[in-house]
């Protein structure tokens, strides 16, 4: 520490007393001044510090400094001349500086000290909390307002971690995200609840060095804000919903007078902001009541009116609805739907569909209805085949269920994720068949595309091709099929180079294929090529205990499709489905009742007995004469199914020896198709039987 003498007690040095004294630097060992009474002089004697009249009798040996602030030049030069000790001799008009240096330091002081109060001031009167924290997360200022919300004492939390004291601040965040929030809702401990707004606290550089928080009690202009509802406030946010909605909306007030319209309005009607606001609510209208005006007398909403607005007689469907505040109607809100784009819409939608349903398999073994034995043993299959790559043939009478196996193989095999592609090879014309199903090279024929076109089975690359009705193949298309099952590659209608392929076929038909080899309609060698994995599908007369099972799962379908609340089926009205054939299997017994719930009441949910049509008393009476009646006291023993078996063999040879065999005119009488009749002698082993 370093020992200073200060010769002059005048204002000068009394300045750099003051400021030696605050120093940790320096000691002031003598104040030296003629005049005792100086304002230096005295302000030592209060410090205890040593002073004298004059600077000769000071025994200057142990001062480091000396510091002439007397203004005159003579004292100066006797204490240089002077030299005792080894010590700095500052000049008058240096201490005179440091002396001016330090009242402006002390005016600074005084300065900031009145700017902080003021600051402090500001900061204690305010309504709001004010919070700032450092870099580092501590409280750097709480202000009166701050305490009073959060019930704190600023003195106690001053330093503390803000999440010390409000442990779900947000502040912390701000210091990393460096982004202002904006009036955002928070609950403090006490309950109370706020509105607050957030921002970083940046120096020159743009360098983060805190945080600030001011926020407000909002507690109660939220529960006053609850029980008020301004109309003004309400036609601002539906203006904003509005503006921003592909929908045209109007919006008329009490009178019926335009309110509001968007631009998709101005858009389908034609008609301007000017032809509508502040006109009566029929302007508009080009055909039809004014909707408005229906709402602002009943108080009630419409729904899906037809009407034309607009100069251009725009069809349209609108939707109108009241709005009421407080139990006062203060106007009516219309959405209107251009019919034309929902026309659009639904055509779009249809044409979605057919693509999806084109390549996407949509039904698993879980849609497959039917725990009997003649169900259960083709599933089994079907899921043992679904595994392997090997050509599967599905068999059975039209309505049985076969394009539904095939969706469930493809979706239970490793290419469910590609393409399923199905083909009715009875609805496309022999001249059109080779070109779908193998496509063609540019030039093939007149009106090929350019570039050409692919086949379905360069679609289905990868995944599975379903052909429906296989049979009705004719014999040149039949050996194109054998060579794609041979050899996987195809070659396209006008083209020579052999395209590879990676496919599953999935193949269907109800008609008798042996008997059409035997025929000459059917080449053998593809028979053996697909039938690799047989499964014959059992028609619904041979497994009717699953018919309610099926007939529950056909009425939640058709549910679905017709907008009805249909529950259930009564066991009296199974019975009385059992006792029919079903010729058409299950697609005839969704048919019947789908029929069936068309004519029930809205109010009825359970299917009973006599909603059953009357096709079944028809059918009875049809063979109440024939001669399957003289057995049947003989077979009520054996099982339905056998009895269903003998009644149709005996039905069908029946017809025959009528008919002197012919296929023909026996398919007309029995009402079926020649195809399910030569199935049905197959089955009953009637191919060679005496028709004479």
């Amino acid at each position: 520490m370093q020992q200073v003498m200060v010769v002059g007690a005048g204002p000068c040095g009394t300045a750099i007393l003051r400021m030696l004294h605050e120093s940790p630097l320096f000691l002031v060992s003598f104040v030296v001044d003629i005049n005792e009474n100086a304002e230096g002089m005295v302000y030592a004697k209060k410090l205890s510090i040593p002073t004298a009249t004059d600077w000769a009798s000071v025994n200057m040996e142990s001062i480091d400094v000396i510091i002439e602030a007397t203004g005159y030049e003579q004292v100066f030069q006797e204490i240089r001349k002077a030299g005792q000790g080894d010590f700095l001799l500052i000049p008058g008009n240096v201490a005179y500086l440091i002396s001016e240096l330090f009242q402006e330091k002390k005016i600074l002081i005084e300065t900031l000290e009145k700017q902080l109060y003021k600051h402090d001031l500001i900061f204690n009167t305010t309504n709001d909390g004010m919070i700032v924290i450092d870099k580092r997360g501590y409280i750097m200022l709480f202000n009166r307002s701050a305490e009073r919300m959060t019930e704190k004492v600023r003195e106690d939390v001053m330093g503390m971690h803000i999440h010390e004291v409000i442990h779900n601040s947000r502040l912390p965040k701000i210091l990393q995200t460096n982004r202002t929030e904006v009036n955002k809702e928070q609950v403090l401990e006490n309950g109370l609840k706020i509105i607050t707004t957030r921002m970083p606290l940046l120096d020159e550089q743009n360098e983060i060095i805190g945080a600030f928080a001011v926020f407000k009690d909002i507690t109660e202009a939220v529960d006053l804000a609850e029980q008020i509802t301004d109309l003004k406030e309400v036609q601002t946010l539906l203006e904003a919903i509005i503006q921003s909605s592909n929908d045209a909306i109007s919006v008329v007030d009490e009178e019926g007078r335009g309110l509001i319209i968007n631009p998709a309005y101005t858009r389908i009607t034609g008609l301007s902001r000017k032809e509508i606001i502040g006109k009566p609510a029929t302007a508009d209208i080009y055909e039809g009541d004014s909707m408005h005006m229906r709402v602002l007398q009943t108080r009630r909403p419409v729904r899906g009116i037809n009407m034309r607005l607009g100069p251009n007689r725009k069809d349209v469907i609108v939707n109108v609805a009241p709005v009421i505040v407080d139990g006062r109607l203060k106007g009516s809100v219309g959405v209107v739907h251009d019919v034309t784009e929902i026309q659009q819409l639904t055509a779009e939608l249809t044409r979605a569909r057919q693509i999806i349903r084109t390549l996407e398999a949509k039904y698993t073994f879980a849609d497959i209805i039917g725990k009997s034995e003649g169900m259960s043993l083709p599933i089994e299959q079907a899921k043992l085949c679904a595994k392997t790559p090997a050509t599967v043939l599905l068999r059975g009478e039209s309505g049985t269920g076969k394009e539904l196996f095939a969706h469930a193989i493809h979706n239970a095999s490793d290419r469910k994720y590609n393409k399923f592609v199905r083909v009715n090879c009875a609805t496309i014309s022999e001249t059109l068949l080779e070109s779908e199903l193998f496509g063609y090279d540019e030039g093939a024929f007149t009106g090929a595309k350019r570039g050409g076109k692919k086949g379905y089975f360069e679609e289905a690359n990868n995944g599975s091709i379903f052909l429906d009705e296989i049979g009705e193949l004719k014999g040149n298309m039949q050996a194109k099929l054998l060579r794609v099952l041979q050899e996987n590659e195809i070659v396209r209608v006008g083209g020579t180079t052999p395209i590879p392929i990676n496919i599953r076929v999935i193949a269907a038909t109800n008609i008798n294929l042996e008997k059409a080899i035997s025929d000459g309609s059917f080449r053998e060698d593809l028979y053996f090529r697909m039938n690799q994995m047989p499964i014959r599908i059992s028609p619904l007369r041979n497994r009717k205990e699953d018919m309610k099972e099926l007939a529950l799962h056909l009425i939640q379908k058709i549910n679905q499709e017709y907008g009805r609340m249909i529950e259930g089926i009564s066991d009296l009205a199974i019975e009385r489905l059992k006792q029919y054939d079903w010729p058409g299997n299950v697609r005839e017994l969704e048919n019947i009742l789908g029929r069936t719930i068309i004519f029930m009441k809205l109010n009825e949910t359970i299917i009973e007995e006599h909603h059953i049509p009357d096709f079944i008393e028809s059918y009875n009476q049809g063979c109440k004469d024939s001669p399957l009646k003289k057995n049947h006291l003989q077979s009520e023993n054996e099982p339905l199914s056998e009895q269903m078996d003998r009644y149709e063999y005996q039905i069908i040879k029946q017809a025959l020896m009528k008919n002197s065999g012919n296929k023909t005119n026996t398919a007309k009488m029995l009402g079926v198709s020649v195809r399910n009749l030569y199935y049905k002698m197959e089955k009953h082993g009637l191919e060679n039987v005496d028709t004479q």
